[in-house]
């Protein structure tokens, strides 16, 4: 009789930039820590062609995928970060700066720390920075939101321990 499945739970996951040539960025961890990650999702839209001759229906061709925008949420970081940086030079230089995209991993993690699922997210460029409203009247942590658009991403179930670190090295060798 076989282990019974449970689906893991969303809230462990990390988050990495891959192939930032910045000191900074490899020197901290600061900006791996994030509340929430959403806007994991692809759809295609449909084109439909009539059929000659045929009238009783048309054709669902599909077009090209389109995907939903990067939404990455944490606490205000007030030490060196590479992600504010860039965003700040990317959002902030109003475009008399080249956008410099980068890769970006996004890891769901196991009870252990070790991966279950990636997602590869190729040539990512910041849209939007926002951060929450500061209340004087509330006790909460001050945070932003991070959103970025991307050409594509990749998901990678990672399956067994065994075989985690080739098919990590593998994605990362394709997003870097």
């Amino acid at each position: 009789m076989s282990e019974p499945y449970y689906p893991p739970p969303a809230f462990y996951f990390s988050v990495s930039l891959l192939g930032s040539a910045t000191l900074l960025a490899a020197a901290s961890d600061l900006d791996a820590s994030f509340q929430e990650v959403s806007g994991i999702e692809a759809h295609w839209e449909t084109e439909d062609v009539a059929e000659g001759g045929e009238n009783r229906f048309t054709h669902k061709l599909p077009k090209p995928a389109k995907y939903s925008n990067l939404v990455l949420k944490r606490g205000v970081v007030t030490r060196d970060s590479f992600l504010a940086e860039w965003f700040g030079q990317s959002v902030g230089s109003g475009l008399s700066l080249p956008l410099l995209p980068q890769n970006i991993l996004v890891l769901l993690l196991n009870e252990e720390g070790l991966p279950l699922v990636a997602w590869g997210f190729v040539n990512a460029w910041p849209l939007k920075w926002e951060v929450s409203p500061m209340r004087s009247q509330e006790n909460r942590i001050l945070t932003e939101s991070l959103e970025l658009s991307y050409n594509y991403f990749e998901r990678v179930n990672l399956g067994s321990p065994a075989s985690v670190a080739v098919k990590l090295a593998q994605l990362t060798a394709r997003l870097t």
